[in-house]
């Protein structure tokens, strides 16, 4: 753990006084990856700790357009604020607050290798999903296995270069990785699924959008308390004041965070909230 150990948060448990905003990941985290639902447990906890004044903040690699699974969320009006696309498209209500595309060189590559391998790749505009080239692992990982319900459309490589390109994901593996990455200089690498990696403009991450919240709102690291489970939530996990990794997440992830909670299926946002006193 980033500070030696949750018996020194135990100890500690006056920061609860400071939290002023929670930030979770959505899969995994707020979502069961089992149920594709929000626990019960974390909406009573959420609510009570938005009832006590703390901002709730999402920070996901899903961009905007498949955030389709926060319903009771939405319907009890908790969520502050989105950070979206691993950092690279955060905002909050009708304010954006920052947004940063993929150069298109570093782009084409990818698409471009993809196609020679015959990896379907899904390309996010501000706006808008699509896929180059389509593939059945699109149906079986995001439709089937993460429930994802936008249609994903395929287009052409040169369509898809036209436009602005926020988040490229292509199914590969780490073998792919390793062989198209070090062709992609301008980019950074958000991996929470073995078979898929998210791809943003270089500098963009987890803790970059959290910092864009931070400065919206006024707050300090000390008054932040983060929650993720993919490596892609390290770096929010190690800027907080807080950071809480889930019971379900891997080593490494845990090994990143103040304190881990137990599992999405387990209750675990609940108990870390009340474990820290926040609610």
């Amino acid at each position: 753990m980033k500070n030696g150990s949750s018996a020194a948060f135990s100890s500690s448990l006056h920061l609860n006084n400071m939290i002023k905003a929670l930030f979770f990941d959505i899969d995994g985290t707020l979502v069961s990856i089992n149920t594709h639902h929000i626990p019960s447990s974390t909406i009573r906890a959420l609510v009570e700790a938005k009832r006590r004044g703390v901002k709730i903040i999402i920070s996901t690699g899903r961009p905007p357009i498949i955030i389709t699974c926060l319903k009771e969320m939405e319907e009890h009006d908790l969520i502050d604020g989105y950070v979206t696309m691993n950092g690279a498209y955060c905002f909050i209500g009708d304010r954006l607050l920052h947004k940063n595309s993929i150069p298109r060189q570093d782009a084409q590559t990818l698409i471009e290798y993809c196609e020679q391998e015959q990896l379907p790749c899904i390309i996010v505009g501000e706006h808008s999903i699509c896929c180059c080239p389509p593939g059945r692992l699109i149906d079986e990982i995001f439709h089937e296995g993460l429930h994802v319900d936008v249609d994903i459309p395929p287009i052409s490589k040169e369509e898809a270069l036209s436009h602005e390109i926020f988040q490229l994901t292509p199914f590969i593996d780490r073998q792919h990785e390793r062989v198209i990455f070090p062709q992609m200089p301008h980019c950074e690498l958000g991996r929470w699924h073995p078979l898929f990696v998210d791809i943003t403009s270089r500098g963009n991450t987890k803790q970059l959008g959290v910092q864009h919240v931070m400065e919206y709102y006024g707050l300090k690291p000390s008054e932040i308390m983060t929650f993720g489970d993919g490596g892609n939530d390290i770096p929010m996990l190690r800027i907080a004041g807080i950071g809480v990794a889930m019971g379900n997440a891997s080593p490494d992830v845990q090994a990143a965070a103040d304190y881990v909670t137990d599992h999405v299926d387990e209750d675990g946002i609940l108990h870390a909230l009340q474990h820290f006193n926040i609610i």
